[in-house]
């Protein structure tokens, strides 16, 4: 796996993005601590750096990776932030050619396709709670669809 490593051009091997309060503390620290461990530099949000602006922070790191990892999670679209990264990462998936996996940890990729489930339940909350346009939502919902029709792992199939 070591053969990842950094070209001059990439920041990062690997950018994760995840719902800290579904994954943080047990999968994603976990694959995390698996990806340094082998040598490849992953980058969490616990690489921000202190007083710089979080989501251009993030955008940077998205941007200097060669992969991305989305772990979809039951909360995932609760979190503005989670797809606003998600919508960067297919930009980059498009524009750069980067690498992008989603990982399905305990929901359905046809939920996240579909906006079924905890996804529905997000999106009503979006649309009657945030100040989000509906072409924000509308990318929102795009990403989410383009990244659920990619190949990648559903945690319901792995024993």
């Amino acid at each position: 796996m070591s053969s990842l490593s950094s070209s001059s051009s990439s920041s990062y091997d690997v950018f994760l993005n995840f719902r800290r309060e579904d994954t943080g503390d047990n999968f994603t620290s976990h694959l995390h601590h698996a990806l340094r461990r082998n040598k490849i530099k992953s980058f969490t949000y616990d690489d921000l750096n202190k007083g710089h602006d979080i989501m251009a922070s993030l955008f940077e790191a998205i941007e200097g990776s060669r992969i991305s990892i989305i772990i979809f999670s039951k909360n995932y679209a609760s979190s503005e932030s989670c797809l606003d990264e998600l919508v960067k990462i297919i930009e980059c998936k498009k524009v750069k050619g980067q690498i992008v996996i989603p990982i399905f940890y305990h929901v359905r990729p046809s939920d996240v396709r579909c906006q079924t489930g905890s996804f529905e339940d997000a999106f009503v909350n979006h649309e009657q709670h945030s100040k989000r346009t509906k072409e924000k939502l509308e990318r929102w919902r795009g990403a989410l669809m383009e990244a659920s029709d990619l190949c990648g792992w559903d945690s319901s199939m792995i024993r």
